[in-house]
């Protein structure tokens, strides 16, 4: 599984950043495996820790399993002001779980993280790529409900 990733980079540092972004995406439950960083260790003549100090620092890596759909919550001042505190709250009671936490069926996995760069539209999530703004508890409702229902 990992050769074919490696084929498409040169066995230098440079590509470690690039390698962990395709392992994670190509991984059904979209994170970064121990084993997976043993092989990139070795591919990339590495240690390890070089590699868990990599995954710990960039908050877009994750080192264990993640749900079909990441949602990011934006917990920014501009979102906070503008009521993410709140959404947040909503998700919790929705999928029944904290920040952090998957869903028991693996569906969602809820994180919070510091901006997405749309502070005109606070509050403001991510579901995998696709960005939600103008947030109220009606439109979280009916955004989860579409993920859920089959449409996504």
């Amino acid at each position: 599984m990992y050769e074919e990733i490696f084929k498409k980079y040169t066995p230098e540092k440079e590509n470690l950043i690039y390698i962990l972004h395709e392992i994670q995406d190509t991984h059904p439950q979209q994170y970064i495996s121990e084993e997976a960083v043993e092989w990139v260790a070795e591919y990339l003549q590495i240690e390890p820790s070089h590699i868990f100090g990599v995954l710990t620092f960039y908050t877009m890596f994750s080192t264990k399993p993640r749900g079909k759909n990441i949602i990011r919550l934006c917990e920014s001042p501009p979102c906070f002001l503008r009521g993410s505190e709140k959404m947040l709250k909503r998700l919790a009671q929705l999928l029944k779980v904290k920040a952090g936490e998957t869903t028991s069926d693996g569906l969602f996995t809820l994180e919070l993280c510091a901006c997405l760069g749309v502070c005109g539209n606070a509050p403001v999530m991510m579901i995998n790529e696709d960005v939600y703004g103008d947030l109220t508890e009606e439109k979280l409702d009916k955004i989860i409900a579409s993920y859920t229902g089959g449409e996504k």
